[in-house]
């Protein structure tokens, strides 16, 4: 093994994928993680019986995995069993009215049909052209490091960019196919995971729903902790080695080369350094003037994910008739976001999904108990309250009880909360964003906050702040493209 001390903070997604692939290449790796468990937002909370996943509940892009875990002469079956779900979610539109999605595509055309006559062609199409995004966005683009748009100087991709239309709306182009109202809000809402209104997301992210309706929901068994607990085994395999509850205070800086990190449990000489944490909490917190990144006014006039107000709640009882995911869209949309993006504030009549994972799997639940994991987007930065988060439990579970018909207030053992004042507390996101950066048409590939420092010569930062973007799947291959970035620097270094 190489005496290059390798130092990463955070072990997120990108984090540990980072580690891992330098770690293979030879170099003496250790990850910084201020919580006491891997996965940075895919922690686990148990209680009871129950265990949770505290952060992202959706697993799609298989193939992102696969890949991911192949560079090792690895399989996703070497370290968890996958399942299918069908339905892959439940979309509510009203009190008992709602529409399941098929995984099966003959079964999710008859159902356009039947909303949409004729609607099932028109998918066709969609899809047809949403595939060739994923396949040329997943080969030709998100493993660039856009670090200048010379990256992209290519009559190739220039071509291929017109094709998958950078500069076209979502919105517009879901319009530009189908025209009832519940069809669209299907199509518009994995867009939602990128941190922005559909107005506002190019047209290239239709490619989630070829992610979403092609290639299909997914759950890893045991919890989505499992993905956090596979690529840890994977990293401590290859050597990686990890300090836990250790957080990183400072980067110490000297004449444009990061020496060591200042941690509450001391100081660490390291070689090159790799920022998982929150980039612009490592941009403006943990590097001192003058060498940060961007400027402070830069970061307030970014556009950012919402937040979430969570709850994870121990029912003592099963609540028949729901999916394991589901989508309450039963209020106005429009305005929802209008309150996330818009004018910022506590929604009026807010969306939200409802995870029952215990629907698919037994280990989450004692038997006989539900395991739900509700979910409200919130704008960031808004003031945090135990008595704001308690008034919007109550709400979101009458509205719960009233659309599904299920009574579940009186069954209810135990929950546990968590907003803005946490996702700031433990992960010191800004402004307690949930996602990262919105992918807005105006901070897509090289428009992001830059993967390289630019001041610093052995520092980079990786993570859903950078590129490609936010998400689980974009989070690993962000860690892929940083750790080439941190090789080609060091190959040049020796």
């Amino acid at each position: 093994m190489s005496d290059i001390k390798i130092a990463v903070i955070g072990s997120g997604f990108a984090g540990m994928a980072c580690a891992s692939v330098m770690a293979q290449n030879g170099y003496d790796v250790t990850v910084y993680e201020k919580n006491d468990q891997p996965g940075g937002r895919a922690r686990v909370w148990e209680k009871d019986g129950f265990k949770f996943d505290m952060g992202p509940s959706w697993y799609w892009m298989p193939d992102v995995f696969e890949n991911f875990f192949a560079l090792f002469g690895k399989k996703v079956s070497d370290y968890y069993h996958l399942k299918r779900l069908d339905p892959g979610y439940r979309v509510y539109f009203d009190k008992n009215d709602f529409v399941d999605v098929p995984a099966q595509m003959d079964e999710l055309e008859n159902l356009f049909d039947s909303i949409e006559p004729g609607s099932s062609i028109q998918l066709r199409k969609f899809l047809a052209q949403a595939k060739y995004k994923y396949e040329v966005g997943m080969k030709e683009y998100v493993f660039k490091p856009s670090h200048s748009i010379t990256e992209y100087f290519d009559l190739k991709l220039i071509r291929n960019s017109l094709n998958i239309q950078l500069l076209t709306s979502m919105s517009a182009h879901v319009r530009s196919y189908f025209k009832n109202q519940r069809l669209i809000e299907i199509l518009e809402f994995p867009v939602l995971f990128l941190g922005a209104t559909p107005q506002n997301t190019p047209a290239l992210y239709s490619m989630m729903n070829y992610a979403d309706l092609a290639l299909g929901t997914w759950y890893p068994q045991g919890g989505m902790h499992e993905i956090s607990h596979a690529m840890f085994c994977l990293a401590t395999e290859l050597g990686v080695k990890f300090k836990f509850n250790t957080e990183v205070k400072k980067i110490i800086v000297n004449n444009s080369v990061a020496e060591s990190l200042e941690t509450d449990k001391g100081i660490f000489s390291a070689n090159f350094i790799i920022s998982n944490a929150d980039y612009q909490h490592t941009d403006q917190t943990l590097i001192d003037k003058p060498w940060n990144n961007y400027q402070s006014d830069y970061w307030e006039s970014r556009t950012m994910s919402p937040s979430s107000l969570l709850f994870y709640i121990g029912l003592n009882k099963t609540v028949p008739g729901i999916q394991h995911h589901n989508l309450f869209f039963d209020e106005d949309f429009n305005q929802h976001a209008a309150e996330i993006y818009a004018k910022p504030q506590w929604p009026t009549k807010p969306l939200f999904y409802v995870s029952a994972p215990s629907k698919t799997d037994d280990t989450v639940a004692p038997a006989g108990c539900e395991n739900l994991f509700f979910l409200m987007p919130l704008a960031p930065g808004l003031e945090d309250t135990e008595e704001l988060r308690e008034l919007y439990f109550k709400k979101l579970i009458n509205r719960f009880e009233s659309t599904t018909g299920q009574s579940i207030s009186d069954s209810i053992l135990f929950k546990r909360s968590y907003c803005v004042n946490d996702f700031i507390s433990d992960y010191n996101s800004f402004k307690g964003n949930a996602y990262g950066l919105a992918n807005t048409l105006r901070q897509t590939a090289f428009l992001k906050p830059k993967m390289r420092a630019s001041k610093i010569k052995n520092l980079l930062f990786t993570g859903q702040l950078t590129v490609p973007g936010p998400g689980v799947p974009p989070a690993i291959i962000s860690g892929q493209v940083a750790a080439k970035e941190a090789l080609r620097y060091l190959d040049n270094f020796s």
